[in-house]
């Protein structure tokens, strides 16, 4: 088969051709009021209930799975910031809406591609469209100014759909690729997310710098970071509670000890990325408080 061909059935799989450079992939904007709200498990636990969290002025937001599924996890977080990438890259469409194959999907953040990892972007997406995520005076919607008092889902729909017969014939001479290539995915981001990014309530993120921080822990710190830097203008630093970032997380531990254990090892893997010039824990009392300097 001619070399060309092979290329045009790589491309068509969602994969450029190895002469091909990859385009550098830099920053991703993400909604600033999601962000500022705990959604993701920090673990692939299967743990099914709710996770609930009261905002200091009184507001709460809840994530409740779908009957029988998990609350969204470590996984389903990564998954998220790639389809906020490729929105942007597309241009923000105007209905939302993305097209992409798992196999590219799954290269682009760096994942190993298998059959384990096809079914884990498969229920990641369906669990992105089936958590219902429910806010009382917790979610701001920049578009219209106000609070939302109601729920919505991340993604609005997400299907998987086989390639066509046309396709799969021609990639059966190609068995690296008939391996790696079950099918395309389609998927609408929620108009509510969609209006927050288009009207740039947003918070800038780093993807080398994602991608380089190996603990989930670090990456949420990192994203909640990016909501604190939007807002804190000259003022180059954060203290928080040690409990409040807990919920923030949020984390199932409760004791001060067990959440140092847990983030003090994501804060120095932040500074040693140069995230943050400094993560410093700091005791008043029985409180324990952290704060973070970025240059």
């Amino acid at each position: 088969m001619p070399a060309d061909r092979a290329e045009q059935l790589a491309t068509a799989a969602g994969d450029a051709p190895a002469t091909r450079r990859r385009p550098v992939r830099s920053h991703v904007l993400l909604d600033r009021a999601l962000e500022a709200l705990p959604l993701f498990r920090l673990s692939d636990s299967t743990e099914e209930g709710a996770l609930t969290y009261t905002l200091p002025d009184g507001g709460r937001w809840r994530v409740l799975p779908a009957p029988g599924d998990r609350l969204p996890g470590t996984f389903d977080q990564d998954v998220y910031i790639e389809l906020l990438y490729r929105y942007h890259e597309a241009g923000r469409p105007r209905d939302g809406t993305l097209s992409f194959t798992l196999h590219a999907f799954l290269r682009a953040m760096g994942r190993r591609v298998d059959g384990r990892t096809y079914e884990q972007l498969r229920g990641a997406l369906a669990r992105l469209e089936r958590t219902s995520l429910e806010s009382t005076n917790a979610y701001w919607d920049a578009s219209t100014g106000n609070w939302v008092d109601g729920s919505f889902t991340l993604l609005a729909t997400a299907t998987v759909d086989r390639r066509r017969a046309a396709d799969r014939d021609q990639l059966s001479l190609f068995p690296s690729v008939t391996a790696a290539e079950p099918g395309v995915a389609r998927v609408t981001l929620a108009p509510l997310v969609r209006g927050n990014v288009d009207a740039e309530h947003v918070t800038s993120l780093r993807l080398p710098q994602y991608g380089a921080l190996q603990s989930p822990v670090a990456r949420r710190i990192y994203r909640l970071l990016g909501v604190q830097q939007a807002a804190a203008g000259a003022e180059k630093r954060w203290r928080i509670g040690l409990e409040a970032l807990a919920e923030l997380l949020p984390l199932t531990q409760r004791y001060p000890s067990h959440i140092l254990r847990v983030v003090k090892p994501a804060n120095e893997m932040l500074v040693a990325a140069g995230i943050v010039v400094a993560a410093e824990e700091t005791q008043d009392g029985r409180a324990w408080f952290i704060e973070y300097r970025w240059a």
